[in-house]
């Protein structure tokens, strides 16, 4: 069965997310934030000490992107996927990667520096011009949103699963405010699926 380690609201919720949409059986080892440091037993299974950590039988994937581009890919055919074959395919892997690597990095470091570092070193100027960051990178999911419902091949994917926990993130950071009004009509569409409810009730009973 696929395990998958997982902290309430971290970026394995991505992973929690894309195997409630799949409805794929699957083992979830709740841990608390950060693991590394709470739960020094986890880095036997993880050395990096990172959140998500997901076994698939041989395969050991701890980037929470590749873990939902791995789920579509290998448990399809589903349309949670893009293939080749379609036109939105390059869209849909940019999607993918960029609510990771462009929207939730600079979240990393408000999260740092305005709540996990000790008081006495904690930056507040950095923390609020990498939410500044965050915000001005959103226009571009503003900007392709336009008049469509999800991002690409007019249908929800895991592209909607990347960039929506971003947003979940930001509702988390406090930084959610000003979201421009397509994104903030999406993320309310990403609120009410029922794989996104199925994930955060799972993330409860642990």
């Amino acid at each position: 069965m696929i395990q998958l380690y997982h902290c309430a609201d971290a970026r394995s919720f991505r992973a929690l997310w894309a195997l409630e949409e799949l409805k794929l059986p699957y083992q979830l080892h709740l841990l608390p934030f950060p693991p590394r440091v709470r739960e020094p037993s986890y880095l036997d299974a993880n050395p990096l000490g990172t959140i998500p950590l997901l076994i698939d039988g041989d395969a050991r994937l701890t980037e929470s992107a590749a873990i939902v581009q791995y789920l579509a890919v290998k448990y399809g055919p589903t349309p949670l996927a893009v293939g080749p074959e379609e036109a939105d395919y390059g869209a849909w892997l940019n999607w993918l990667h960029f609510g990771e690597a462009t929207l939730t990095f600079p979240q990393t470091l408000v999260l740092r520096y305005r709540m996990l570092e000790p008081p006495e070193r904690r930056l507040p100027q950095a923390a609020d011009d990498y939410a500044q960051w965050f915000h001005s990178r959103l226009r571009h999911v503003e900007r392709a949103l336009g008049d469509r419902e999800w991002l690409v091949a007019d249908r929800f994917t895991m592209a909607d699963i990347s960039v929506g926990y971003a947003l979940l993130l930001a509702k988390s950071l406090k930084i959610d405010d000003g979201f421009p009004p397509q994104v903030a009509a999406y993320w309310q569409r990403l609120k009410a699926r029922e794989g996104f409810g199925r994930a955060k009730d799972a993330q409860k009973s642990g």
